[in-house]
């Protein structure tokens, strides 16, 4: 046998090897014959144990309360699932650098719109009584505590929380300790979610 025709022969089996292969791979499709408008057989999915949330979606945990004041602010949240201890502190001890030098300097102008009128009445007479006597009003040094003590929500919607503050404030030659609670509200059904200060008194 001639290597041409040997040649010839190893060809045409590959041909029918491809050819069977063709057959097996796509001889079985039970659609149309043209191939087209075939529907993907979907592929399975796991069963979910719980229902997961949406692409995109934030799932906020519930804070955990503790301490003396658990009881109150769990009764704030309830009715605004937007309060939690940390991010409230943050602001709680932002208020208090904010407040306390705006008093020492005697800015009315930045006092009035953080505090509830009594308050701001009461330190607006304690600025003008310093600024006749021409006494320098106190800057705050450092915060050496700050934590929540107490927290309510009343039937009004409107809710308080009271933190205790231990600071050192000075005017540049004495530095003196205070120790005092700042009662801080907000009605709950508000869109605005800056609280005022509503009350100072000294802790014991």
């Amino acid at each position: 046998m001639s290597s041409s025709m040997i040649e010839f022969l190893l060809l045409a089996g590959i041909a029918l090897f491809i050819g069977w292969r063709l057959f097996v791979t796509l001889g079985q499709d039970d659609g149309p014959p043209d191939g087209r408008n075939r529907t993907p057989t979907p592929s399975p999915s796991p069963v979910p144990t719980e229902q997961a949330p949406a692409s995109g979606d934030v799932v906020q945990m519930r804070p955990n309360f503790t301490g003396p004041a658990a009881a109150g602010m769990e009764a704030i949240y309830d009715a605004d699932p937007s309060f939690e201890p940390v991010g409230f502190m943050r602001g709680a001890r932002g208020a208090y650098e904010v407040i306390v030098g705006a008093f020492g300097r005697g800015d009315r102008a930045a006092l009035k719109p953080l505090l509830d009128t009594d308050v701001y009445e009461a330190w607006d007479a304690a600025i003008t009584e310093r600024e006749t006597t021409g006494a320098e009003g106190l800057q705050l040094l450092r915060i050496r505590k700050a934590e929540i003590t107490d927290a309510s929500l009343d039937e009004t919607g409107m809710a308080r929380v009271t933190v205790h503050y231990e600071s050192e404030l000075g005017d540049g030659e004495t530095t003196t300790k205070a120790s005092e609670l700042w009662t801080f509200m907000r009605q709950t059904s508000s869109s605005d979610p800056n609280w005022l200060l509503d009350d100072v008194d000294t802790a014991d």
